[in-house]
């Protein structure tokens, strides 16, 4: 029998995210698998003529570098990660190709890098780019510009990545095809009685405890990665199925609504895409540390954030700027766009409204962050 849930999720999902893992695409060798990268875009074609748009977020150009060089093991040194990153890369959209020439289907790449959602502007480009792509009947195909990106080699993955494309495109599904049947209650490796979790209703501290902080040796993520994304997609509005991409048949079998991998159910309102960029997307430049009373008033009860509320402002940040709104212990709860910079806020923390003008010299704003500005992003 068809689950409802799972059934209106993948009926009404009219652009869909899929992500796939290194893994997914080599063989133990490292070297791309051509037999399993022509069945994936295969399935993908199929998606599409059911009218829906799917963009790809790929990983696999460092994994196809390892392999194209014939390297034993993935480099650790920067340098070398970067260049395994160049040369793979270039193979690895070569291969998507021919595998969409197939179809007679053309593909784009699209390389970014964090400080691309960083920038509105730059962010709004991409958008515009992927929606064209999708409007000429092109299959956007998504990866981290890891050649020039430091960041995104050392400390980020193509999960996230993924997640922030589907804020940014607003689709209501993610798919992230790992080589792991879906979020177990144990790791399967050491317990064969492993229980698969069909849904998952709300990421919480629970749900990220079942993941270990295993990684696999070519790529970079490991199953708290690929939760901590769904995370980000989820609180957004949107759904994530976290399957198998290395067993024949998954996507068809997703879009027939077959009872596989795990379903993360949306556990947030569906944004505007502004409030996902400040929300979701933008790294903040600082962080207002507030007293519970200032956090019950914006997490509970939907109210701006005062001066009179803060407690202590961390980082340099200017007018205009996404910064994070913590608790005391400087655990994040929401974002916004400041009205002050860190200096003039560091001025006027703890401060009674009518005490503003006498410390800055003007009265602008009275709140720090407006609630029409602020995203609650836990």
């Amino acid at each position: 029998m068809l689950d409802p849930v799972r059934q209106e999720i993948v009926t009404q999902a009219h652009t869909v995210v899929v992500k796939i893992g290194t893994n997914v695409l080599t063989g133990d060798d490292g070297r791309l698998d051509a037999q399993r990268l022509q069945a994936l875009a295969d399935q993908v074609q199929r998606l599409r003529q059911t009218g829906r748009k799917v963009a790809l977020v790929s990983s696999g150009a460092i994994g196809a570098g390892v392999g194209r060089l014939g390297l034993s093991q993935r480099p650790t040194d920067l340098r070398q990660l970067q260049a395994c990153a160049a040369i793979g890369q270039n193979f690895l959209m070569r291969a998507y190709q021919e595998c969409f020439d197939q179809h007679n289907v053309h593909t784009a790449q699209i390389l970014l890098t964090a400080s691309d959602f960083d920038s509105r502007a730059r962010y709004l480009n991409a958008r515009n780019t992927i929606v064209t792509l999708f409007e000429w009947g092109v299959v956007p195909i998504i990866n981290e510009n890891d050649t020039v990106s430091i960041a995104e080699i050392k400390f980020g993955d193509n999960d996230h990545l993924a997640a922030m494309v589907t804020n940014l495109l607003q689709a209501p599904l993610l798919i992230l095809l790992t080589v792991v049947d879906g979020l177990y209650r144990t790791d399967p490796r050491s317990d064969p009685n492993a229980q698969k979790i069909a849904t998952v209703d709300h990421i919480d501290m629970a749900v990220m405890e079942m993941a270990g902080a295993s990684q696999s040796s070519l790529g970079t993520g490991g199953m708290r990665s690929k939760l901590r994304a769904a995370r980000l997609a989820t609180a957004a509005g949107e759904s994530v199925i976290m399957a198998n991409g290395a067993q024949p048949g998954t996507l068809d079998e997703i879009f027939a609504c077959a009872p596989i991998g795990t379903l993360f159910l949306p556990h947030g309102n569906s944004l505007p895409a502004w409030k996902r960029w400040v929300g979701f997307t933008a790294r903040p430049r600082g962080k207002i540390l507030v007293n519970d009373g200032a956090r019950f008033a914006v997490h509970q009860q939907g109210k701006s954030l005062l001066p009179v509320g803060v407690i202590q402002v961390q980082g340099t940040f200017s007018k205009g700027d996404v910064v994070a709104l913590c608790d005391q212990a400087g655990q994040e709860f929401a974002r916004g766009l400041t009205n002050y910079s860190s200096d003039d806020a560091g001025q006027i923390l703890g401060l009674r409204t009518e005490k503003i003008a006498e410390v800055v010299g003007a009265f602008p704003y009275e709140e720090i962050v407006h609630r029409d500005n602020l995203v609650v992003t836990t």
